[in-house]
């Protein structure tokens, strides 16, 4: 049996993927890019704006036509937050988030009845308490992925996120360091911790910057633990204060901002101000002057004025970040922002364009500083014109001279030059 996936969206549905990939292959199952010969197929939706929803729309239906035939089972954020996902002609099976774990299980039903009955499987997701527990030992990449948190309760009045995963439940804290020991010894050298609200783990009296303790100290063959992203207002001092003492933590942070004015963080239901954020983004550099700040802004939030708009342009330029994720406003049906007054979609494209462009000159600014100096890099693909690609731990792409012994390891490289967008590099071990 063929099974196709598609996954949309964060790296906690990659994660939930690679976990659900993992078992149908423990179960006799080929495992592929989705393709016209499947005989099942999986889409791990999306649903953070009205454009996912279309595109998880998208990719269900492209399956459908792919092979009329096949099992089609639909699960996650879309299928969550959306009645509408039943009415689709041709899916078998809808898991929502919080249960993803019956998947497999639900397939295989499936097959046995030969798609009788369509099986439906969503929870009250506001309601649900347990986290669910997914493991994986493999991945396709050097950099392995390890989800410890699920859910967010922030309720920011742009997202649906709180309806589409539910509050915040974690992992044990036992069970993220047999897991981690595992991927250690397959090999792995980097692994990023990721998380819907990963700033609000906790178990026990077990925080974030505890539990990252412990990983240190239990895990020594991690060359490298990486944050797949944190709020600024979660940044301990302890986490500061391992940032000073390891170079075992990655020395890139990303710290969402989302708005540098004031009135529109409060409109948004941020739970910081301009000035908190100045504040510990240099309590952060005074540790780690050289490190990646990345962060994601949202441009043309209702009521956003010019004035509001440039003074998140100045804060970024002022922060000297080193690349913005920039997202023009997505009216959100089911959010409160979606009830406000919106910004002329002409403008929302100007202001979106102009961030662009900084952080083009942000992201080359931030890698020329490095031009002639050696960095630790964890080398992990090869491409094209006999090159290799690696990240070093502030997560610059540096491309390298082809050597097949360094890959998937840890090497030494001196930056040579910055062209086009391109770091190159050459290994000094």
């Amino acid at each position: 049996m063929k099974c196709g996936f598609i996954t949309l969206g964060c790296k906690v549905n990659i994660y939930e993927s690679n976990a659900l990939k993992e078992e149908l292959r423990n179960r006799g199952f080929e495992v592929v890019e989705a393709e016209d010969d499947c005989d099942v197929y999986v889409i791990n939706t999306c649903s953070v704006t009205n454009m996912a929803d279309s595109k998880s729309r998208k990719m269900i239906r492209k399956c459908i036509k792919m092979n009329p035939n096949a099992v089609i089972c639909a699960m996650g954020c879309y299928v969550q937050t959306n009645p509408e996902a039943k009415e689709i002609e041709g899916v078998d099976i809808l898991i929502g988030n919080g249960n993803k774990k019956s998947a497999v299980d639900k397939i295989i039903e499936c097959l046995n009845n030969n798609r009788k009955e369509k099986i439906i499987d969503i929870l009250d997701i506001l309601e649900t308490t347990e986290y669910e527990k997914l493991g994986v030992t493999t991945y396709d990449h050097t950099r392995a992925f390890v989800k410890i948190e699920d859910g967010c309760q922030n309720f920011c009045t742009f997202c649906i996120i709180p309806y589409a995963r539910g509050p915040v439940r974690c992992k044990d804290a036992d069970s993220v360091i047999k897991e981690l020991q595992m991927i250690a010894d397959n090999g792995y050298q980097e692994v990023v911790l990721a998380g819907i609200h990963t700033g609000r783990y906790r178990d026990g009296d077990t925080n974030l910057s505890k539990l990252i303790a412990r990983i240190l100290k239990e895990v020594p063959k991690l060359k490298r633990v990486r944050l797949s992203s944190i709020e600024i207002n979660e940044v301990d001092d302890d986490f500061i204060r391992m940032m000073g003492e390891t170079d075992v933590l990655a020395n890139h942070l990303h710290l969402p901002l989302q708005a540098g004015a004031d009135t529109t963080l409060k409109a948004m239901n941020r739970r910081y101000n301009k000035q908190y954020f100045i504040d510990k983004v240099n309590k952060i550099k005074a540790v780690r002057p050289d490190i990646s700040i990345s962060t994601d802004i949202i441009v043309g939030f209702p009521g956003e004025t010019e004035e509001d708009f440039m003074e998140t342009y100045n804060l970024a330029k002022d922060l000297e970040m080193s690349k913005l994720h920039v997202f023009p406003y997505s009216k959100r049906a089911g959010t409160v922002a979606a009830k406000m007054k919106q910004v002329q979609d002409s403008i929302k494209k100007d202001r979106t364009t102009r961030l662009i462009h900084l952080s083009d000159e942000l992201e080359v600014e931030y890698a020329k500083k490095f031009i002639g100096q050696k960095m630790d890099c964890i080398v992990e693909q090869v491409t094209g014109e006999n090159r290799m690609i690696g990240h070093t731990s502030n997560f610059l792409q540096v491309t390298l001279p082809l050597d097949p012994k360094y890959l998937k390891k840890q090497v030494n490289v001196r930056i040579l030059s910055v062209e086009n967008g391109k770091i190159l590099g050459i290994i000094e071990n």
